[in-house]
């Protein structure tokens, strides 16, 4: 399945069914009087999040949706059907954009979560609804009113709990496969990785979700190589691990590198708890992984990891210490929905 995290469409709701103009006629019945019904309301359309999605390629290839439109009022007091809603169906974690693509209609974060989009129009009233003491037999119905017309975008942004950040070829791929049941891309030239990719983490009897996104270049805030196109992947992470390679000879700059393009991209990223490690360690001599491991803690100002993926070095560490700031970050999110604790 190809991964696809944008998509237009175009949506409108059902309007609504016109009137009917009617007038009773039976044997023997000198004066029936109106009896014309409502016009039905049309179909509105909805958005819900649903499980076993993670991507929007279903939008790419079907971009138009129109919610049917009600029926008109009949005689004999009869309404007319209300048109059939249309529901879209896309992953946890999408947002719905307004047309200028920058406006946030909803968010999508939970299973369930369900918005309506365009309101289906109200079906227009019969002459029986305009009978009074003063106008026995009205000869006048209302049309329905009209449905809504809009274009939208949706944006998803994947649910992960860590997400991992680093240059081209600094292991994050090979990390993913070290340490969960994902098989993404691995081989020993830039950009690999193409598309984020998920991966369930386990730990100590814990269980997280980690997601790996193409590696990010210098000017990739600015949309260089593809990191501002899947940056927004890692927002919704409670912390990020930032792998360095410990094989490149300038590991102080490719750190401040990652960094500054965080910090670019949004203060959220830039302010994340941040787990810095240094990978590749068993292609490296005692001597030289002490050298570089000291100059990147001096740049990081704290304590610096050493893991390998294929030598399944360090492992267990660096996935205890990001479990720790994702219980962390949950006990603080719900801290902020409870309030603050009373005695």
């Amino acid at each position: 399945m190809k991964f696809l995290d944008l998509a237009k469409v175009y949506i409108r709701s059902g309007g609504g069914g016109s009137g009917c103009v009617s007038f009773r006629r039976e044997k023997f019945i000198e004066f029936g009087g109106p009896d014309g019904g409502d016009g039905g309301n049309g179909g509105s359309v909805w958005v819900v999040a649903v499980e076993g999605l993670n991507t929007l390629i279903d939008f790419r290839y079907q971009q138009h949706f129109f919610a049917k439109s009600g029926q008109p009022g009949m005689g004999n007091q009869r309404t007319g059907k209300t048109g059939d809603d249309i529901v879209l169906r896309v992953p946890v974690g999408t947002e719905i954009l307004d047309e200028d693509e920058e406006t946030v209609i909803a968010d999508l974060v939970a299973v369930g979560d369900r918005v309506q989009l365009a309101k289906g129009g109200n079906g227009g009233w019969g002459n029986l609804r305009f009978k009074s003491s003063t106008n026995r037999a009205p000869a006048r119905a209302n049309p329905g009113q009209e449905g809504v017309e809009r274009t939208i975008w949706l944006r998803l942004k994947l649910i992960a709990d860590a997400g991992l950040v680093g240059l081209p070829n600094a292991g994050k791929s090979t990390f993913l496969a070290a340490v969960s049941n994902a098989r993404p891309k691995i081989a020993d030239y830039p950009f690999t990785t193409l598309v984020p990719n998920l991966g369930v983490v386990g730990i100590d009897e814990q269980e997280f979700v980690m997601a790996d996104i193409p590696g990010l270049i210098e000017g990739a805030s600015e949309g260089r190589g593809l990191g501002t196109q899947f940056l927004a992947h890692v927002e919704r992470c409670s912390v990020l691990l930032h792998l360095v390679d410990g094989t490149s000879s300038t590991i102080t700059k490719d750190y401040r590198t990652i960094v500054a393009e965080l910090e670019a991209y949004a203060d959220t990223l830039g302010d994340k708890p941040r787990i810095t490690a240094l990978t590749k360690a068993d292609a490296l001599d005692t001597k030289t992984l002490s050298t570089r491991r000291r100059a990147l803690e001096k740049a990081v100002g704290g304590p610096v990891h050493v893991i390998s993926g294929v030598a399944q070095q360090g492992l267990a560490d660096v996935l205890r210490a990001l479990h720790a700031e994702i219980i962390a970050d949950r006990l603080a999110g719900q801290q902020e929905e409870t309030g603050p604790w009373q005695p």
